[in-house]
């Protein structure tokens, strides 16, 4: 009975939430235009993302920084793409933070390492975007914009690999391994992922032509989020040069983009 009088809570808020953050025809139909590998999507799919996207504003905090606006086009479009990966699994995999703050370009992070001798030292990063366990989800919007016009291999897609840390983090640690059902899809994850990532990064060693970009051979957690650009921006790609990865995400994601991209 509890259980029943939750659900019917649950999806009166949503229904007012949509009503508050509804996406009007011509913004959402501009959004689709800017990612086009979205138009691939049935139009039942892109309605349901649509859905996704609207809660995901009403659920999320956005904020400007330096100097950086945060238009509804800015909102909507991080939105849609950030909900993409989700689009089967709901938005409860992205309820451990509430920030999204967005950039106009590059943010340069401050970091420090320690090294042997236990000296530590400082170095500037410089980032196109960053995923923090607990939040904020940090984005430049040049490259969120730059991740529009990609044209090429290998695929480019700043929010989706914010996003897919984030998914990654969601048992709180970083290593390329979402939380999964059960020990034997554990199990098949980890094979599929250390099968990939040495012929990765065995490629990018070797100064080889790459399925996914370069920068995924930094560490599995890095290869996941790479990889899961190319699964939904060119998973034909990813499909042909990684089949058995491929197939890990698709069940993961329970998504197969390569059957609509064919």
């Amino acid at each position: 009975m509890f259980s029943r009088l939750l659900q019917a809570w649950a999806q009166r808020r949503d229904q007012a939430r949509l009503q508050r953050h509804a996406i009007p025809d011509a913004l959402w139909e501009l959004t689709l235009l800017r990612h086009r590998f979205l138009q691939r999507r049935s139009a039942p799919d892109l309605e349901r993302l649509r859905t996704l996207a609207a809660l995901f504003l009403a659920g999320k905090e956005f904020s400007g920084a330096a100097g950086q606006d945060v238009t509804d086009e800015v909102a909507v479009s991080i939105a849609a793409q950030a909900c993409l990966p989700v689009l089967e699994l709901g938005l409860g995999w992205y309820d451990a933070f509430v920030g999204i703050v967005v950039y106009p370009d590059e943010v340069v992070a401050r970091r420090e390492v320690v090294d042997d001798d236990g000296v530590v030292h400082f170095y500037d990063e410089a980032l196109s975007g960053e995923a923090m366990p607990g939040g904020p989800v940090v984005l430049s919007w040049r490259d969120v914009s730059e991740s529009n016009e990609w044209d090429g291999e290998p695929a480019y897609n700043v929010v989706i690999h914010e996003f897919a840390h984030v998914m990654d983090m969601r048992d709180g640690v970083a290593d390329g391994i979402p939380p999964l059902a059960d020990a034997g899809e554990h199990r098949a994850w980890r094979e599929a992922l250390d099968e990939a990532y040495a012929l990765h990064a065995h490629a990018v060693e070797a100064d080889l032509p790459t399925a996914v970009d370069p920068y995924g051979a930094e560490g599995p957690e890095e290869f996941f989020a790479v990889s899961s650009e190319s699964f939904f921006i060119e998973p034909l790609v990813l499909r042909e040069a990684h089949p058995r990865w491929y197939a890990a995400l698709s069940r993961f994601y329970r998504q197969d983009p390569a059957a609509e991209a064919a």
